[in-house]
């Protein structure tokens, strides 16, 4: 994790401003994970997992504004621009820690990541589920929208094909737009898709399942019963 904390503390204050020309159907796909992050409750307990700039915690609290927010990331830095976003807020609080080692402090009902989790080695993403897990409240959900191999190598090209032209499609930015595949070519580690589905089995999770896919891009929940 030490290489993906340097590159995201290098683009930190970059970040928001080409996450839509990166992202092919951004709002659809943020969209169908705060849609997955269902609690009953007016001010459920949320973690967000690799919060970095605090994007996807911010559409979270416009859902529920109400909520006990936790971001919590590698990149001090990241998270430095989402203090900016959520001053003033109470609610909210920070935690810089390597969560593909570190223990996920205290209990929530909602745990959600976007775009993250896929920096991690499988091994490490298979003990990440079984901690998040854990760190549920009886009842808790946990959504991850985030990226997945196709399982053959000519879906895979297709794939990458895709989101090359979407990219090399985007208006503007596009030295700093070539910069960020690099990163992907550099510091992604997708797992497969049903790979993941079944790791979240493994750990406990019960109705696991996709809500949202765009080649790549999809978001997976799962409940704690």
């Amino acid at each position: 994790m030490k290489d993906v904390k340097e590159a995201f503390d290098a683009i930190a204050s970059e970040y928001d401003s080409q996450r839509r020309f990166v992202i092919p159907q951004m709002e659809e796909f943020y969209g169908a994970a705060v849609w997955a992050a269902a609690w009953p409750a007016e001010s459920p307990a949320i973690l967000d997992i690799g919060a970095g700039t605090g994007l996807f915690s911010a559409l979270l609290l416009q859902r529920y504004p109400l909520a006990a927010l936790t971001l919590l990331d590698i990149s001090g830095n990241m998270l430095e621009v989402a203090r900016g976003r959520f001053a003033g807020n109470p609610r909210v609080r920070f935690l810089v820690a390597d969560y593909s080692r570190d223990e996920i402090p205290g209990r929530y009902d909602l745990v959600c990541s976007a775009l993250s989790i896929h920096h991690l080695e499988d091994d490490d993403k298979r003990r990440l589920f079984g901690r998040i897990y854990h760190s549920l409240n009886p009842g808790g959900i946990f959504v991850n929208a985030d990226q997945a191999e196709a399982h053959s190598e000519w879906l895979a090209r297709m794939n990458r094909e895709y989101w090359d032209a979407f990219v090399a499609g985007s208006p503007k930015f596009q030295e700093e737009l070539e910069t960020a595949m690099v990163r992907r070519d550099t510091l992604d580690k997708n797992a497969t898709l049903l790979d993941q589905v079944s790791w979240l089995s493994e750990a406990g999770f019960s109705g696991v399942d996709i809500v949202y896919k765009n080649r790549v891009f999809c978001v997976f929940v799962g409940k704690k019963e």
